[in-house]
């Protein structure tokens, strides 16, 4: 029976078949596939052709020691692992006791029986793997299949599963085997296979996107290819859909992909879409912020693979070219980050690009007509707030003074508070709190937060009612910091009030009245700007508190006469 598979993936735009940037050792060499501009049955010849060219051909025999390189065990020198099962085991032929030579695609399924002496398909070590005997014997020639299975390996009635670890290696071998030797009849097809065909292809196809090429698989695929790596057994010729897995849709499955890949919310009609992550601000010497996780949505039925490529300095997990979505709407959350250092003040920033990968498309802003989607990332790196009573220079302790007539209720006194030279790229400054009122003094207002080019006022009062004339002194301390983020600190600053109450409203022989008498009183003190005056007259009569008795004094008493 056919399996109708619809794979979900993420993709932004189209990198045929260009290699990343990203300098990744298992990259195949500049150009290799430049050939490779097709889509469909065309795509599927130029892969035949590039991965003929050239081809060094080995024996079914030379796996037996060439395995030892290309199945190396990473982790155990000498040891090599095995398909299915991982076991790590010594990879010294040992006459197939310890591991024996699976053939991917059964030896039963195509042309001709093998030998040491075999090569094509019985032979390319792109298409074997080393095995556990008796797990390559319980495995027989039966298709790989089981569309929706998950775990570990094992024969599920007609087919094989190979286990979520190598489905899709599996898969990847068995796309090579039937395009680079599909001049012997392999073919892939949907259910249980007959001749020369495996299966099963719907299986095969979702596998590629659900298990993307990991590290080992990309290896493998260098080291028997490569003449450096592997120069007795190199075959000098790659399988192109490890290199580029997004060629399977394409070439095995139906053709137009109708993916679209956005963050952010709904795309542009041409597949594009933008958004900004803040990590917000931190003060220099601060803790840089951690990684976020970002929603990466797409749309469509076809899977699709997609690149992650950063800029400035912009990280991410996962970056490169091997994220895949399996079909059908869905979405995923990307890992980002920024590599931000926050030993100097600036705006650190950085791109994520998201690149649909896949080659064929269903229609504008699909598949390869799906332009990239841009994630921007932005830090505020801030150098420390400067708390300053003054905006011209840097203030932070200072004396304030003020003067007052008796008896005239509660009198405002206003201190401003700057952050001083403020610029974008410093932090805001915090009023946290004061100490140190000592009556007649009194805090009425004004603690704040996050200060910038506009001044604080801070607003003390003073009781003049009741209060002997004389001079009055208090420090004031106030708190502060920089704004509520990584790396704040906090700071002191200190003011000293001041407050000389002079006068006693006129009331120059203290009978409780402001009248002729004081008035006459007045004019026997007043002797004209910048003449000093008795201390009795200044006590009584020095309303501005200038040391003088002048017309400027008139006012205020006169504004107290009460009359005769």
């Amino acid at each position: 029976m056919k399996h109708v598979v619809f794979f979900a993936v993420i993709v932004v735009s189209v990198a045929i078949c260009q290699p990343s940037a990203s300098g990744d050792p298992y990259d195949p060499p500049a150009g290799y596939y430049d050939s490779a501009t097709g889509t469909g049955l065309t795509l599927k010849s130029q892969l035949t052709t590039i991965m003929t060219s050239g081809h060094i051909q080995r024996s079914y025999g030379d796996f037996r020691f060439s395995a030892a390189l290309t199945d190396a065990d990473p982790n155990a020198a000498g040891n090599i692992l095995l398909v299915y099962n991982l076991a790590s085991v010594s990879a010294t032929w040992d006459s197939g006791v310890t591991w024996n030579r699976e053939h991917v695609w059964p030896q039963s399924r195509q042309p001709g029986s093998a030998s040491n002496s075999s090569t094509g398909n019985l032979g390319d070590p792109h298409a074997l793997r080393p095995a556990n005997p008796s797990i390559n014997s319980a495995r027989g020639n039966k298709p790989f299949g089981s569309f929706g299975t998950t775990g570990a390996f094992g024969s599920l009635g007609t087919f094989y599963f190979p286990g979520d670890a190598d489905k899709g290696d599996i898969a990847r071998n068995l796309f090579y085997s039937a395009t680079r030797w599909s001049s012997l009849g392999l073919t892939l097809v949907n259910g249980v296979p007959s001749g020369n065909q495996m299966g099963d292809l719907d299986s095969a196809i979702r596998w590629n996107y659900t298990d993307p090429p990991g590290e080992f698989e990309r290896r493998r695929n260098q080291t028997i290819y490569s003449a450096i790596l592997n120069p007795t057994y190199r075959t000098n010729n790659r399988n192109a859909y490890i290199d580029h897995p997004e060629f399977v849709w394409s070439v095995f499955g139906s053709f137009d992909n109708d993916s679209t890949l956005y963050v952010g919310g709904i795309p542009a009609a041409d597949g594009s879409s933008a958004m900004l992550f803040d990590f917000g601000r931190v003060i220099v010497g601060g803790t840089a912020p951690a990684d976020q996780l970002v929603n990466l949505d797409k749309d469509g039925t076809a899977p699709t693979y997609y690149e992650v490529a950063l800029s400035g300095d912009a990280t991410s997990t996962d970056a490169g070219r091997y994220n895949a979505f399996d079909f059908n709407p869905q979405s995923t959350s990307l890992n980002v980050g920024l590599a931000a250092s926050t030993a100097v003040a600036g705006v650190q920033a950085g791109t994520v690009t998201i690149n649909n990968l896949d080659v064929s498309s269903g229609g504008a802003g699909q598949g390869s007509a799906d332009a990239d989607d841009i994630i921007t990332l932005q830090l505020a790196v801030l150098s420390p707030a400067q708390g300053s009573f003054s905006n011209s220079s840097l203030l932070s302790s200072t004396t304030a003074s003020f003067a007052f007539v008796p008896g005239t209720g509660s009198q405002m006194i206003d201190v401003d508070v700057h952050n001083f030279g403020f610029n974008a790229d410093q932090s805001l400054l915090d009023l946290d709190g004061i100490s140190g009122d000592v009556l007649p003094f009194g805090y009425v207002s004004g603690l704040q937060t996050d200060i910038g080019a506009t001044p604080a006022t801070l607003t003390f009062s003073f009781d003049t009612d009741g209060t002997p004339s004389g001079v009055y002194s208090t420090p004031i301390d106030i708190d502060v910091s920089d704004e509520d983020v990584s790396g704040e600190a906090l700071g002191l600053m200190s003011i000293t009030l001041d407050v000389t109450l002079v006068g006693t409203n006129g009331d120059w022989n203290s009978d409780g009245n402001i009248d002729s008498q004081d008035y006459l009183n007045f004019f026997e003190c007043l002797v004209g700007p910048g003449t000093p005056a008795s201390s009795v007259c200044v006590a009584t009569f020095d309303a501005d508190v200038d040391g003088d008795v002048d017309l400027d004094d008139f006012e205020s008493f006169q504004a107290a006469f009460t009359g005769p």
